[in-house]
C-alpha cells in the first residue's frame, strides 16, 4: 500500500497535545479530517470545471494515519456492481472476483486510493493546514463541552467578566487549554443582595449546559437555584458529607415577589445516628457553620428544621421560627392541613407577605392553612370538610354517570336503526 509521508508527525502531534492541552487521540482525529479535507481539495482542482462533487461526495473516503511510519494513506470504501457509474463509489463483481471469488453484488470492499506524494500538491497542503487549526479548535470545544457536562448540577467558582442586557457574563476555569470559560447568569438566577462588580468572585450552581454552535458551551449558571444550599452545607458540615446527616427537602424563595421580602431557605435534615442532632450540626457551635452559609449567600435567612415521617410534626417544625398549638390533618388524601397557633404566633407563622407558610407549604408539599386557636371552631370546620367532601365525590360520581350516558350513546350510534330496517323490509 502506497503512504504519503510526513516527516516529524509523531513529535508534531506530540508538540500539538501539549500546546493545546487535548489528548493525542483528539489530536490525531484533527489530523485525520483536516487531511481529508485537503484530499478532497487535491481532487476538486484535478476535475474543475470537468465534474461536480456534491456536498457528501466523499463520504465513503476515510484517512488512515499511520504515526508509527509517519504518514497516512486515503482509504475509500466501494459498493460492489454490475456496471461502474461512478469509479470513486463503485467497483464492477468481475473486477472484485478476480482477487476474491465469493464476493457478491452489494457488498463493499475497501481500496487504497492514496495519490502519490508529488501529486497531493502545495493547494491541498496549505487547506489541510488551516483546517487543522480549525479541526483543533473544535476538538477543545468538545472536549470542554463533555467536561462541563459532567460537571452539571456542581458548585463552581465564578468571576465577573461584564454585563449584558439584565445579565451578568462569568468566567469559569476550564481544564482543557482554553483558561476560562463564559457562563451566563440570567437576572432571574441572581440574588437581591449581590453586588455583581468587574473581577468580583462569586459560588454558582451549574445549572445547564447548551452547545454553542461557535463559541463553543454555553453555561447557564445560578445563584438562587436550592442546589447551591445544599452544596454550601454538605461543603460545611463534615456529617452531611459522611452521610450521617441528610438533607430531605429545601424549600428556596431567593427572589420573593415582593422587594420588602427579603430572600429566604427553609431546609429539612434528618440522621439515622440516635447520639447525632442534625439540625444542631448544620448550626454548629454558636452558629459558625451556618453562618458561614448566610455569609456566602450576603445575608439570606436560613431555617434548619428537623425531618419527621409523620406529617403533622414535619409540618409544625416546617413552621419554625412559630410555636404551633395543633396540627389537624382535615384531608390527608388532599393532603390539607389546618395549623393552630397562638395570637401572638399568628403573623410569625404566616410570614411577611405570607411568605413562611408559603415556604413550610413547598417544603413538606401540605397545603397549610394557619388558624388562630383561640378562634377555631372544631364543629363548623368538621361539618365544612364534611360539605367538600360529599361536594367532591358527587362530583365524582355525576363524572362517571356522564362517562357511562356517553358510552351508552356511542354504542347506540354503532348500532343499525331497527325502525329503518323494518321499513326496507316491507
Amino acid at each position: 500500500m502506497s503512504i504519503v509521508n510526513l516527516p516529524g508527525l509523531k513529535k508534531m502531534i506530540e508538540e500539538i497535545s501539549q500546546t493545546h492541552n487535548l489528548p493525542k487521540p483528539a489530536v490525531q482525529q484533527a489530523l485525520r479530517e483536516a487531511l481529508l479535507k485537503g484530499y478532497e481539495r487535491y481532487r476538486r482542482a484535478q476535475r474543475m470545471d470537468r465534474f461536480h462533487f456534491d456536498e457528501n461526495y466523499f463520504d465513503n473516503f476515510e484517512v488512515d494515519l499511520d504515526v508509527e511510519e509517519e504518514g497516512f494513506r486515503i482509504l475509500s470504501t466501494k459498493t460492489i456492481v454490475e456496471e461502474v457509474g461512478n469509479s470513486d463509489h463503485h467497483i464492477s463483481l468481475k473486477e472484485v472476483q478476480e482477487v476474491a471469488s465469493e464476493a457478491q453484488l452489494g457488498d463493499s470492499v475497501i481500496l487504497d486510493v492514496t495519490p502519490d506524494q508529488g501529486e497531493f500538491g502545495r493547494m491541498a497542503a496549505i487547506q489541510t493546514k488551516q483546517v487543522l487549526s480549525q479541526k483543533l479548535r473544535d476538538q477543545q470545544r468538545k472536549l470542554i463541552q463533555e467536561e462541563f457536562e459532567e460537571l452539571e448540577g456542581t458548585v463552581l467558582q465564578a468571576r465577573v467578566l461584564r454585563f449584558e442586557r439584565q445579565s451578568v457574563i462569568m468566567a469559569i476555569s476550564s481544564g482543557f487549554g482554553q483558561p476560562e470559560v463564559e457562563a451566563e447568569l440570567p437576572k432571574r438566577e441572581q440574588l437581591p443582595n449581590d453586588n455583581y462588580r468587574i473581577n468580583s468572585t462569586f459560588k454558582v450552581y451549574l445549572k445547564k449546559v447548551r452547545e454553542g454552535p461557535h463559541r463553543g458551551p454555553q453555561l447557564v449558571v445560578s445563584r438562587a437555584s436550592a442546589g447551591l444550599v445544599v452544596y454550601l452545607f454538605a461543603n460545611e458540615v463534615p456529617e452531611i458529607e459522611d452521610e450521617v446527616v441528610r438533607i430531605v427537602a429545601v424549600a428556596r424563595e431567593a427572589n420573593p415577589p415582593s422587594r420588602h421580602v427579603g430572600p429566604r431557605t427553609k431546609i429539612a435534615v434528618d440522621t439515622l445516628e440516635r447520639d447525632v442532632d442534625p439540625v444542631g450540626a448544620c448550626i454548629g457551635a454558636r452558629g459558625s457553620r451556618i453562618q458561614v452559609v448566610v455569609n456566602e449567600l450576603r445575608g439570606e435567612k436560613i431555617d434548619v428544621i428537623r425531618w419527621s415521617p409523620d406529617p403533622s410534626t414535619y409540618i409544625a417544625n416546617a413552621l419554625s421560627p412559630a410555636r404551633v398549638d395543633q396540627v389537624l390533618l382535615v384531608n390527608p388524601e388532599g393532603r390539607q392541613a389546618h395549623v393552630l397557633v397562638a395570637d401572638d404566633q399568628l403573623s410569625l407563622a404566616i410570614g411577611k407577605e405570607g411568605q413562611n407558610v408559603r415556604l413550610a407549604a413547598r417544603l413538606t408539599g401540605w397545603k397549610i392553612d394557619i388558624k388562630d386557636g383561640a378562634k377555631y371552631d372544631y364543629e363548623a370546620e368538621h361539618r365544612q370538610i364534611e360539605a367538600m367532601k360529599a361536594s367532591a365525590a358527587a362530583n365524582e360520581t355525576d363524572l362517571e354517570d356522564e362517562e357511562g350516558t356517553l358510552e351508552m350513546l356511542n354504542m347506540a350510534d354503532s348500532e343499525p336503526n331497527l325502525e329503518d330496517s323494518d321499513l326496507e323490509e316491507e
